[in-house]
């Protein structure tokens, strides 16, 4: 289940922030990010908003000064935090606002993954047709944008 979080993710992050210069590569990395939580069985702090903010204050602070890093890293926590709205974490509270709610974490498998197969078909065709979408907003079918876009993580400045 890649595609529900690396296009629904890029279009979203597009759609709210109209930023060219985001790194739209750290924003799907970010997006799916949550999943290596695989490892431990369930999810973990991967999965928390704990997680998403220190990541956030971690890059704010190792960038005072260099602001087009800055700008570039921040993509990773914003890819994240959607990530986190698009598995539905924040629907359960004791993983979502660990520790407020206690410091266990459930080993029942990842929610991502236990959705069947009927919903995970469904999600992962909504993701194919967000990337569709952005194929051709962005327009990835030049090889200039494209080239643009696998480089930098930028989208053409024209589409703003």
């Amino acid at each position: 289940m890649l595609l529900w979080y690396l296009g629904v993710s890029t279009a979203f992050v597009w759609n709210v922030f109209r930023s060219p210069a985001l790194d739209y590569r750290l924003v799907m990395v970010g997006s799916v990010l949550p999943l290596l939580d695989v490892v431990t069985g369930g999810p973990s702090i991967l999965h928390t908003l704990v997680f998403a903010v220190a990541l956030m204050t971690v890059i704010m602070l190792a960038t005072r000064g260099r602001r087009l890093l800055r700008r570039r890293l921040i993509s990773l926590p914003i890819g994240l935090m959607t990530g986190l709205v698009l598995d539905g974490s924040w629907t359960d509270k004791t993983v979502f606002w660990w520790p407020a709610f206690g410091g266990a974490f459930p080993h029942d498998g990842l929610p991502e993954l236990q959705r069947g197969a009927a919903w995970t078909i469904v999600l992962e065709l909504i993701g194919a047709a967000a990337l569709a979408w952005c194929w051709m907003a962005f327009g990835w079918s030049d090889r200039q944008r494209r080239d643009l876009f696998i480089r930098t993580g930028h989208l053409s400045r024209d589409l703003v």
